[in-house]
């Protein structure tokens, strides 16, 4: 597969040298001073406080261009509008692989529908400089599945494809048929986490707030509830039936795990808040017209 990978963050970084290093064609795309340090010293990875780092020699590229197979977008809800411009002129399938609530509409009106597919990232880590520290994969990380959909749940040929390439990758990925929905139902979850995690100053301190878990609890049940689909998954629902004071001490505990440490949610920085506050606008953009 020829691939572009849009976006040369923890995320597209780590999925570009995978795909890199299964044998396939990849340019991963870069701008600004990430694009520099790609052309000098590649890739850097380090498995989370290692000291040890490898530098992987992925080709970069500055701008999309036709000729690729599939174009995967990893970027912030809140950059997807330029990253939409750039690809408008260019052929090939377009995944997007970020949190967006928005449905497929906004993507397919630039770009043309027939382009969108639609997925969900599932690897973690943080940036230390130029250098992708990537979170040890465990008995449990292992099983998360990686979710690709066509925006109308039909199991194309080429979602077949897709997915079966990521695979044979050593990638973890499945065929999801609800997959805005399932995007939908992140962000209801998302969005009141990750607002409080940002109020709290980071996941730890949050932990240490019991009122303020119950106050984002409450506004994940709002969010679940005002969604016009099911939960997907469908274990979300939980968090609507289970009792408050049992699921109080359950987020406190995963607020202090290994896995919130290494992942987006201990990144409180100004970016952050801009992809949490796009986010936010999407579901109340769809709570309305309802």
């Amino acid at each position: 597969m020829k691939l572009l990978v849009y976006g040369a963050g923890v995320l597209g970084s780590q999925f570009a040298v995978r795909m890199h290093e299964a044998g396939h064609d990849v340019a991963l795309l870069a701008r600004g001073e990430r694009l520099a340090s790609l052309r000098e010293r590649g890739v850097r990875l380090a498995e989370e406080n290692s000291a040890v780092i490898r530098g992987v020699p992925v080709p970069v590229v500055e701008q999309p261009a036709d000729g690729y197979d599939l174009t995967t977008g990893f970027v912030r809800a809140h950059q997807v509008d330029p990253v939409l411009d750039s690809l408008a002129g260019v052929d090939g399938d377009v995944l997007f692989l970020h949190n967006w609530a928005a449905g497929a509409e906004p993507l397919g009106e630039v770009i043309g529908p027939e382009r969108v597919l639609l997925g969900y990232p599932v690897a973690a880590g943080t940036m230390d400089g130029d250098v992708v520290r990537y979170r040890k994969a465990n008995f449990v990380t292992r099983r998360v599945s990686m979710p690709i959909g066509e925006p109308d749940g039909r199991a194309t040929p080429r979602l077949e494809r897709i997915v079966r390439t990521f695979r044979a990758a050593g990638l973890n990925a499945k065929a999801e048929p609800r997959m805005d929905a399932w995007l939908k139902t992140h962000a209801a979850f998302e969005i009141p986490l990750g607002l409080a995690v940002q109020a709290a100053g980071g996941p730890s301190a949050l932990a240490g707030d019991p009122r303020a878990v119950r106050r984002m609890l409450g506004l994940i049940r709002h969010n679940l509830g005002a969604q016009p689909t099911p939960a997907v998954p469908s274990a979300f629902a939980m968090l609507q039936k289970l009792p408050e004071g049992l699921l109080v001490p359950m987020l406190r505990r995963f607020l202090r795990s290994s896995a919130v440490e290494s992942s987006a949610l201990n990144n409180t920085s100004p970016a952050t808040r801009a992809e949490l506050d796009r986010l936010a606008d999407q579901l109340s953009a769809l709570a309305s017209a309802r």
